[in-house]
């Protein structure tokens, strides 16, 4: 009776499984630790895409691998810049955003959060630089041909998405908002009147 007892011994995969849930902790650990420094996880996604930049550089290859990051960034860019509920497709339900001056104000909504953004880059960078090691996905292409028509195709999606921007007027990155700093510490809160956020 083989294998039956308790004292069958352990599976030659469980040291395997125990350390994948450990190195998975630790990096859910550190991710989680990187969540509130978005500088600093920027930065870190620029020196790896530099890398990567400089690995085709040198190796004069992998242009389709590339040309499919490019693509991919673009797509993650386009749900960057999009609300999450979208005006022309939902009806207007409580989540719409305002077109109207009039109308009650709406806080604007990611359909991709920066973080995942962020994540999905780097991510991205990581296997597009894996790649560039197997001659197998350096599929032999005349570069400036692919880099005409990924321009070509940024600028008549940035213009789809500009014009949807100032259809429903709405603003996707920070620069030029309002900011709230709070209320002011001093003799100005004894008095009775304080202003509302």
């Amino acid at each position: 009776m083989e294998g039956v007892g308790g004292d069958g011994g352990a599976s030659p995969l469980a040291p395997l499984a125990k350390w994948r849930n450990d190195f998975s902790r630790a990096f859910q650990y550190y991710l989680d630790r990187s969540t509130p420094l978005p500088v600093q996880r920027w930065l870190g996604t620029l020196a790896v895409a530099a890398i990567y930049v400089l690995r085709v550089y040198y190796v004069q290859g992998f242009y389709i691998v590339s040309y499919g990051l490019g693509i991919y960034i673009l797509n993650l860019l386009i749900g960057f810049l999009s609300p999450k509920v979208d005006p022309e497709l939902e009806a207007l339900d409580g989540a719409a955003l305002p077109t109207k001056e009039t109308d009650e104000f709406r806080p604007f909504i990611r359909r991709l959060p920066e973080f995942k953004f962020w994540y999905a880059i780097t991510k991205a960078f990581c296997v597009a630089f894996l790649m560039t090691f197997f001659s197998l996905f350096d599929v032999p292409v005349f570069w400036p041909i692919l880099l005409c028509y990924w321009i070509v195709l940024f600028v008549l999606t940035m213009k789809r998405q500009i014009m949807h921007m100032i259809k429903y007027r709405y603003v996707p990155l920070n620069i030029g908002k309002q900011t709230y700093t709070g209320k002011k510490s001093g003799g100005a809160s004894s008095s009775g009147s304080s202003s509302r956020d």
